[in-house]
């Protein structure tokens, strides 16, 4: 295959370039020898799209792809979603209060109350990557719950991370949903994932009984990720609660242990209700632990602040200051159809648009690098930057939008025409296109 007239994320100055892909891997990428005149008159793809510019293979046989001038990028990383549960809105009932802690009981009530199957959750799960495939994603950090005492979540995600290897990367988290310390042989069952061969170690230490249980479920999950070489990724203090501070100890095992790199803080919303003097001496040891963040803005928007009548907080992490920091902080869709968020539809474009937004981060300087947060730094969560990026040598995984930079792309959500994992297409579309009267 080979990949003509496209912009190279980070190289636009330079111009036009052509991709050469073989049995899998990027080959020679090489500015074009005579590239396509560019109209300089033409609005933005989204809206000035015409027949004649739509990108496509032109020999109809996926051998070459011309680009048009749009804009070539790694793929798109989710760093946190639950596909063990997507796809279970409305069943036994909706969250009708729209909290956190309604949606986990709810959960609870599906989950004992349905006759859960391997194939069951498969085919939701699957529904739910096409989705996101569609939507550029290729790379996936799932959460499974170590709870669902069946345990047909852990095999149906881990048979599911083998099947669909050539097609998009899955990770999978024991993730323990109604605590580890606070669940009747919550040890047990994560010890048990993680034989089954689980890559992560999850935790939710703000939903156990007591600050004491809480801190020991941390260094229990340090400790078993220490036991089976595996990263770790905790949703932690996912609360509007400004004296709920685990982070710190997250940040303290992280640091003595030296797990930083390997380790995720999942959501941190408590963040938004600390006070400032005790978030300056907190990021003291977070840029000390090298530790790194997740924040799911379209769901942390909609399951927090719902305590608070008003003024009400916006229940999701300091972004823009950890990344001022120098702290690596991916954003990811967490829910799709779910008793958490029902709008959810794996489109980060749309997550990205949220977080932005509510960390006020709009301005031309934040808006020309923001596809980072879905990218980039996602690929650093996951510890897949060795075979991430596109570079002769690495993997032939990639996207092309319909765009020519970050801001365009932002501005227009822009939609992803091609996307192909390992050389191999696995979802193409063309961008609407149409004609403004007047």
């Amino acid at each position: 295959m080979q990949i003509r007239n496209v912009r190279i994320r980070g190289k636009q100055k330079q111009g036009l370039f052509k991709v050469d892909i073989e049995n899998g891997i990027f080959g020679k990428i090489l500015p074009e020898e005579t590239p396509q005149e560019e109209d300089k008159e033409q609005t933005p793809y989204f809206l000035g799209s015409r027949q004649d510019t739509l990108p496509d293979f032109t020999d109809g046989s996926e051998k070459i792809y011309d680009a048009k001038g749009r804009m070539m990028m790694p793929p798109f990383v989710e760093p946190h979603i639950h596909l063990d549960c997507v796809m279970t809105a409305g069943i036994p009932h909706y969250n009708m209060s729209g909290t956190l802690f309604e949606g986990i009981t709810t959960w609870d009530e599906y989950k004992n109350s349905q006759p859960l199957t391997v194939e069951g959750i498969k085919e939701r799960a699957k529904a739910a990557l096409r989705c996101m495939a569609g939507y550029g994603v290729q790379f996936v950090r799932t959460h499974v719950d170590t709870t669902e005492t069946s345990f047909k979540g852990v095999e149906a995600l881990l048979e599911l991370r083998e099947e669909m290897k050539d097609t998009m990367e899955i990770q999978t988290v024991a993730f323990p949903q109604n605590g580890i310390c606070s669940f009747r042989h919550g040890k047990e069952y994560m010890e048990r994932a993680m034989q089954m061969g689980m890559d992560c170690v999850g935790g939710i230490p703000h939903y156990e009984f007591s600050r004491e249980l809480g801190v020991e479920s941390i260094r229990f999950i340090f400790d078993l990720a220490e036991k089976y070489d595996a990263m770790i990724d905790v949703h932690c203090d996912e609360i509007d609660d400004g004296v709920t501070r685990y982070l710190e100890e997250m940040a303290a095992q992280a640091w003595m242990r030296e797990m930083g790199s390997r380790t995720v803080a999942a959501h941190t919303c408590a963040t938004g209700s600390y006070n400032d003097a005790y978030f300056a001496k907190l990021l003291r040891a977070l840029k000390e632990s090298g530790i790194n963040f997740n924040s799911c803005p379209t769901a942390s928007t909609s399951l927090d602040g719902r305590f608070d009548n008003y003024p009400k907080r916006r229940g999701i992490t300091r972004i823009r200051q950890l990344t001022q920091a120098g702290l690596n902080v991916a954003l990811g869709q967490d829910s799709i159809s779910d008793p958490w968020y029902m709008p959810g539809v794996g489109n980060l474009l749309r997550v990205l648009e949220m977080g932005m937004h509510v960390e006020h981060m709009t301005g031309y300087e934040d808006l020309s690098h923001c596809l980072d947060f879905i990218s980039t730094k996602g690929a650093k969560n996951l510890c897949i930057e060795d075979h991430y990026g596109i570079e002769e040598g690495k993997p032939a995984s990639f996207i092309i939008l319909d765009g020519r930079d970050d801001y365009e792309v932002f501005r227009f959500q822009s939609a992803v025409t091609l996307s192909v994992h390992q050389g191999k297409v696995i979802a193409k579309r063309r961008p609407s296109f149409g004609k403004v009267m007047f």
